[in-house]
């Protein structure tokens, strides 16, 4: 993704045409920072105070201290960015060390293209389970659950492990066969007129995107269910999707090489990208 703008505020922060983090700051040597992405439509960040209360929980969590002046440098950096739509990520890390104050990022990038062309087609899933993935630890007690850190190594290795299966995307799966989320998005299914989601209390993380779909659903005469459900439960289902603050709304075509529903995007997951569009005031269909 070309990079659109970038600004900054802290000690880290030198002179050029990029900022740059001291090599000695905690997040890069241990991983110690929060961050938001969202989505910028037209240049308008979409839903910036939720975001920004999530960051504020999550570096509550890390004992992270958040600066002020946040929302001004999300403003200005999708301003620079121009009137276009682009994801907007929101990185605060800790500082070094030995003088540990944070230095706040706001970047601006394009969105990729290949995202509209995924959303027609649909996503293939893998689950991933502690069975066949030594990605998945028989336990995580230390996991932080619900907080969107910079310590992503184990999203992107996921990830990774379904793309080398010939799959898009995967979805974690807990140790009593639960399911969890997607790497970088929620999951949903639907079999009627319910929806289906991993309950938060899994320790998935809150999106924000999740929310603005379970508003939307009612009007579409959908209702939400939020539980415990397993693969069985997913094998139902009559479409599927994820969502996610960048990519929206994804459909779910095939999970471990089985089809979902009829094996073609949904309606509901159709609807739900309309409605979102709609609340971010734009017109233009998927």
């Amino acid at each position: 993704m070309a990079v659109l703008a970038v600004l900054a505020a802290g000690p880290g922060v030198v002179p050029g045409v990029r900022p740059a983090l001291d090599p000695l700051d905690l997040a890069l040597v241990r991983g110690e920072a929060v961050f938001e992405t969202l989505r910028v439509y037209a240049g308008r960040p979409f839903r910036l105070g939720a975001h920004l209360a999530r960051l504020a929980a999550s570096a509550a969590a890390l004992d992270l201290a958040l600066p002020g002046g946040l929302e001004e440098l999300a403003g200005r950096a999708a301003t620079a960015a121009g009137e276009r739509d682009a994801a907007l990520r929101l990185i605060c890390t800790r500082g070094p060390e030995d003088a540990p104050v944070p230095t706040i990022f706001a970047v601006c990038s394009e969105l990729p293209a290949a995202w509209d062309q995924e959303r027609r087609r649909g996503l293939k899933l893998v689950l991933l389970t502690l069975a066949c993935d030594p990605l998945v630890r028989a336990a995580s007690p230390w996991l932080l659950p619900g907080v969107k850190s910079t310590s992503y190594a184990v999203n992107m290795a996921a990830q990774r492990t379904a793309r080398a299966r010939g799959a898009d995307d995967a979805v974690f799966v807990g140790l009593g066969g639960e399911l969890l989320e997607a790497p970088t998005a929620s999951l949903w299914w639907r079999a009627g007129d319910t929806l289906y989601t991993p309950a938060l209390d899994l320790g998935i993380l809150a999106g924000v995107t999740r929310s603005a779909l379970s508003e939307l659903a009612p009007g579409l005469g959908l209702r939400v269910l939020e539980g415990v459900f397993t693969a069985e439960d997913l094998a139902g289902a009559e479409e599927a999707f994820l969502s996610s603050s960048t990519r929206e709304v994804m459909p779910v075509v095939q999970v471990d090489g089985v089809g979902v529903g009829s094996g073609r995007p949904g309606p509901a997951a159709a609807e739900l990208q309309r409605g979102l569009r709609r609340l971010a005031g734009v017109e233009r269909g998927s």
